[in-house]
């Protein structure tokens, strides 16, 4: 096993639910050869059967998928130089808890507006959408401050291509910054 370099990066595909986090994470893992890992894996069974009995889950119930999250980003860092994970990690509590002991995680911010999302999802095949649980999550979200220095924005109010490529300069800058 390798241990870290500067070059060997985490970064987090964080948002509400319909910011498109899964989708542009596969392309850019795909573009940058990236290791890849959706963080709702690591849910542990008593937070599935909650959330499929119509319960929401609450920070009690996060802490130990945001720790599954935490080894796994470190796990990830030592042995690909580039790893994408998808987590909405909607409050700075849970960004503090997926950045203990990773020196090289970011966060990737993929932004956009009630109305755009909420547009996004109605349109989706095959998703059942509920409004209150868009309504839930922006009421849940803490938007990354200026003092999150590790959290690098992509607006999503473009085409899926044009957030990609965003996202994709985003990565490569970060990247270039720490060598």
């Amino acid at each position: 096993m390798t241990s870290s370099t500067p070059s060997n990066h985490v970064f987090v595909l964080m948002g509400v639910s319909g910011s498109g986090k899964s989708a542009v994470a596969n392309a850019v893992a795909h573009e940058l050869k990236a290791a890849f890992l959706d963080g709702d894996f690591l849910h542990p069974r008593a937070n599935i059967e909650k959330m499929a009995g119509g319960h929401p889950l609450d920070d009690t119930d996060r802490k130990p998928w945001l720790k599954s999250i935490n080894d796994a980003a470190f796990a990830m860092q030592r042995t690909n130089d580039v790893s994408l994970i998808v987590c909405s990690a909607l409050k700075k509590h849970y960004r503090d808890i997926l950045r203990e002991g990773n020196q090289n995680l970011s966060f990737v911010y993929l932004k956009g507006d009630f109305d755009t999302i909420e547009s996004r999802l109605r349109a989706r095949k095959g998703h059942f959408f509920k409004p209150q649980m868009l309504v839930t999550q922006f009421a849940t979200l803490e938007e990354p401050g200026s003092e999150e220095k590790d959290v690098l924005v992509v607006d999503i109010n473009q085409s899926l291509d044009d957030v990609i490529a965003s996202t994709l300069k985003a990565i490569d800058g970060a990247i270039n910054k720490t060598k």
